[in-house]
């Protein structure tokens, strides 16, 4: 068994038993252990530091950890649990434990986060950070279909031949041969520039949407892309010759075919990008897009070297 665990951080509320049961689900398919993580609150860590203080070795409860443990071993679970209380803030204790973890798992938003939020604090920093693969676990998850059934749902990536890491591929690749399903490759070809823009940015007021190609130039673009994907995807059709592959081009931005298919799908994967610098823009536009809109659980994998 690897001993690199699926981490899942939990906080007690519906959002994270979610994230939980999937992390479980994702345990069991990679045969690795659960590290089930939660931090402590404020009040919790301010009374262990004050017994502490007194030189008492401090032994309290942590009720959260107590209610999710209950509900964990009363499931069918082939691999061994773990249960880690920490202190500190949540996005950076969880990030240290994603320098060891084969994978992360988090829900959308935690306990308290408003309703309007479709993606929480603790989420978007992990996503963004994270040393290994970050799984979000949207609040309004569907119901998941039998593994393997007949019904199951694909794997969606979203993939720029030019900017996608191997890693990303490999993720996505891996994730749909242990579903035995379909992997659908999503790849956007770009669009000319309209004059407009070559000019300058429009008035808000004349906000028009984004150029479409003459009909003479949709076809080549269409090809070149095709092509382009067709040669990043080789090594690892080679390497993966029973995972079924089905290669989509779409004009533009991909987020938008890659959040309504997620709709019929298991899991949507995409790559955070290295080459930014702020670190709201760590993940790319698609990235971003897709972890706000998808109806389904969204894995960002972090390029080679993570920052």
């Amino acid at each position: 068994m690897d001993e690199m665990p699926v981490v899942v951080g939990v906080d007690g509320s519906e959002h994270s038993r979610l994230a939980l049961a999937w992390a479980l689900r994702a345990a069991q398919r990679l045969d690795v252990p659960l590290v089930v993580a939660h931090v402590r609150s404020e009040a919790l860590q301010l009374g262990s530091a004050r017994i502490a203080s007194l030189g008492e070795n401090p032994s309290i409860p942590d009720p959260v950890l107590n209610a999710v443990a209950a509900w964990v071993e009363g499931q069918d679970r082939r691999v061994p649990v773990r249960y880690e209380s920490l202190d500190g803030s949540v996005p950076d204790a969880l990030l240290d434990m994603a320098r060891t973890a084969r994978l992360v798992v988090t829900g959308s938003r935690g306990r308290g986060g408003f309703a309007s939020l479709l993606l929480g604090s603790v989420s978007r920093s992990l996503a963004a950070s994270a040393a290994c693969p970050v799984v979000v676990v949207p609040h309004e998850e569907r119901t998941l279909p039998a593994e393997g059934g007949a019904e199951a749902g694909r794997v969606l990536v979203g993939l720029h031949p030019e900017e996608s890491a191997d890693e990303v591929l490999d993720f996505a690749f891996h994730a749909a041969q242990q579903r035995d399903v379909t992997l659908e490759v999503v790849t956007a070809y770009r669009l000319p520039p309209s004059p407009v823009m070559l000019v300058g940015p429009p008035a808000p007021a004349l906000q028009m949407p984004p150029p479409v190609p003459l009909d003479d130039d949709t076809p080549e673009l269409v090809r070149d892309t095709a092509r382009l994907q067709e040669e990043r995807l080789r090594p690892f059709t080679e390497r993966y010759p029973d995972v079924p592959v089905a290669p989509t081009v779409v004009p533009a931005d991909a987020a938008g075919r890659l959040v309504e298919r997620s709709r019929e799908a298991d899991l949507v994967v995409v790559g955070r990008h290295r080459r930014y610098q702020v670190a709201s823009l760590l993940m790319g536009s698609v990235a971003h897009a897709v972890l706000h809109h998808a109806h389904c659980p969204v894995a960002v994998v972090p390029p080679p070297t993570a920052p």
